[in-house]
């Protein structure tokens, strides 16, 4: 059976989609290990939940994959496993900040600043990757939700960087870690509500 021009565009956007986040998901899981090592290195709190952060945006992109060319209940299902997976990843991050403030903790400045400038480059590419795409579906737009709140937390930990070299001091890298759990726990709940919106626009 001959398909139809409807049928066609879906499957070069459903390919063109699988493409892209096959991209994104290997730049995040390259980018996970390369922060988790800087902010092992650095004992830095803020690297460590933006590592925590590209992890879980390669899961995400992972379960991506999965959803593209599936149905609309796939798709928002995805999503919501995305939105949870993040939301408790943020909470474990919270929890690590809170345990560094108790025991203390020495981050290097410099490691902060180079490592977070390195992973915003990374991430520019992969908004430049979904741009094009980010308002065609709810994985979409969960992604781009996922990579912008990246830059605005690299940019945090550049900055909080160059307040710890300044003041000696950890503090600025203990609070830019929970900025970026609060940046990660909003995007979670912003990812759970396009779901639900998407999945109450299915029903009507």
């Amino acid at each position: 059976m001959n398909k139809s021009d409807d049928d066609i565009e879906l499957d070069a956007r459903d390919t063109s989609q699988r493409h892209t986040f096959t991209w994104v998901l290997a730049i995040n899981l390259v980018q996970a290990v390369g922060i988790g090592i800087a902010g092992i290195v650095a004992d830095s709190t803020g690297l460590m939940g933006a590592a925590i952060d590209n992890l879980a945006d390669g899961l995400v992109y992972g379960l991506s994959i999965y959803a593209v060319g599936h149905t609309v209940k796939a798709k928002v299902r995805a999503a919501r496993l995305s939105g949870y997976f993040l939301i408790m990843l943020a909470l474990g991050l919270l929890v690590e900040v809170v345990r560094r403030m108790v025991s203390g903790a020495e981050p290097i400045g410099t490691v902060m600043i180079v490592a977070a400038v390195v992973n915003a480059a990374t991430n520019a590419v992969c908004l430049r990757l979904l741009r094009a795409q980010r308002r065609d579906t709810l994985n979409m737009r969960a992604s781009w939700i996922f990579t912008t709140n990246d830059m605005y937390a690299n940019a945090g930990i550049a900055a909080s960087g160059m307040m710890v070299m300044w003041l000696k001091s950890p503090i600025p890298d203990l609070l830019i870690g929970l900025v970026v759990a609060a940046i990660a726990l909003t995007g979670g709940r912003e990812i759970l509500r396009q779901a639900k919106c998407t999945q109450e626009g299915e029903r009507t």
